[in-house]
């Protein structure tokens, strides 16, 4: 059987060009390739890259700095209203613990004749607010039960200042809380929650009977309304910059 036999291709001559090249059949390149091969294509540069980052500007303003975050504590007794303070300022929804009081706490925990009181926090609220660009609290409620004490000492860690919030028709219940920051030295403001917008006493009788210092600021306050709250908080925040300048200098 004859065989089959491939066509004969012509020959390219030494050192030329393929007769079945692309440059036979299209023309010549503009540019002579390399001796003893072909020109090597350009890098690929996606159009869509830069090719290097742009200068900064002379006189750019450089990017805001994020605020300082300041711990702040939220204390006092049991109904005092201090997960309406922190509910009252917060930029976000505020995380409370609430808990349906029930019968087993009657006559331990006592809110009142004035509270309509149906809910208690067991562990804490949380809430923040930011002051200015360079400035953020964020707050932390305490519970006001006893019971729940060995909390405190957790969530004062790291705490720049408190305010425990007093309702001056009982100023007993807000002992526990004075004798615990002044135990762990942190910067505290008292708040008298003004209750229906009135107190049960003037301010210098409740700071003769909580036997306070001249040097711990006493306010008053209605823990219902956002710029009282905002207020209440500058002067604890006023209160801890103080006793750092101070601490600093010595």
């Amino acid at each position: 059987m004859d065989s089959v036999r491939s066509p004969e291709w012509p020959v390219a001559p030494l050192g030329g060009l393929a007769a079945n090249s692309a440059t036979a059949r299209y023309g010549s390149p503009t540019g002579a390739p390399p001796p003893g091969g072909r020109a090597a294509p350009p890098p690929y540069r996606p159009s869509d890259v830069p090719d290097a980052a742009p200068e900064p500007r002379v006189g750019a303003v450089p990017a805001a700095a994020p605020p300082i975050p300041v711990k702040i504590l939220i204390a006092g007794g049991f109904g005092v209203g201090k997960t309406t303070t922190v509910g009252a300022i917060s930029d976000i929804a505020p995380l409370t613990t609430e808990a349906e009081m029930t019968s087993a706490g009657l006559g331990v925990d006592d809110a009142g004749v004035r509270s309509a009181k149906t809910t208690t926090t067991v562990a804490m609220d949380f809430g923040c607010v930011t002051i200015d660009r360079s400035l953020k609290l964020y707050l932390f409620g305490t519970p006001g039960q006893s019971r729940f004490g060995f909390m405190w000492d957790d969530l004062a860690r790291g705490a720049l200042g408190a305010l425990v919030v007093v309702d001056s028709a009982r100023l007993d219940d807000c002992y526990p809380a004075i004798d615990f920051f002044e135990r762990a030295g942190l910067p505290f403001v008292i708040g008298v929650n003004a209750f229906d917008g009135r107190l049960a006493h003037d301010l210098g009788a409740i700071r003769w009977a909580l036997a306070i210092g001249d040097h711990v600021p006493l306010v008053q306050f209605d823990a219902r309304e956002r710029l009282s709250v905002r207020d209440a908080l500058l002067v604890v925040l006023d209160r801890a910059l103080d006793r750092a300048t101070r601490e600093k200098g010595a």
